[in-house]
Parts: structure tokens; sequence; C-alpha cells
């Protein structure tokens, strides 16, 4: 399995805009071989800091994912949208998967 976390941070002018095209992603994510979680969260703190949570099968099936076409509509308008780069922080399982 190979997780991430995907953090994302809209300017505040281009929040609701990032906001709709994330929450586009979800159900064609979940959909792709591969995929075992994709769950998309906001920062309770700050409105304009997107989280995504993701399990994948293998770090090719995360790679398959981010070459998908239903991600360049997002793709193409990152630097007018965000903030700041996003952040992918790869993580290492310590316990074992529940059930």
């Amino acid at each position: 399995m190979y997780t991430i976390i995907g953090t994302v941070t809209a300017r505040p002018e281009t929040r609701e805009e990032l906001a709709t095209l994330l929450a586009a992603q979800v159900a064609p994510t979940r959909a792709e071989e591969g995929c075992i979680n994709y769950d998309f969260h906001v920062d309770a703190t700050n409105p304009c800091v997107f989280v995504f949570y993701e399990n994948w099968t293998s770090r090719a099936a995360l790679d398959a994912h981010l070459a998908m076409p239903h991600l360049q509509p997002l793709f193409s308008q990152l630097d007018r949208l965000l903030a700041c780069q996003v952040e992918i922080r790869p993580l290492t399982m310590l316990s074992k998967r529940a059930g």
C-alpha cells in the first residue's frame, strides 16, 4: 500500500473555485484502479487549506492517477488558484491495517 497526504492551499479569492474543482475529483478518482481510498478534507481553522488522505495499492497506481485526463482541468489552473505549491507527504504505516 502507498499512502500520501496532499495539502492544497487556495488563494483567498479563488477558494470557492478551487474547492469545486477539487470536490469534482473525488468520484472519478475513487473509481480508478488501485485507489483504496481518497478522502477530501478542509482544515478546521483555515478554510483555504484542503487536505487529501489517499491510499493506493502502489506508487505506480498513484502515478497513473496523476496522469488521468480528469485532473487536467485542475492542473492547468494551479498557478492561478494556489497560494503555494501542492505539498505531497508520503507516509509509512506502522500499525497493521484495520479489518
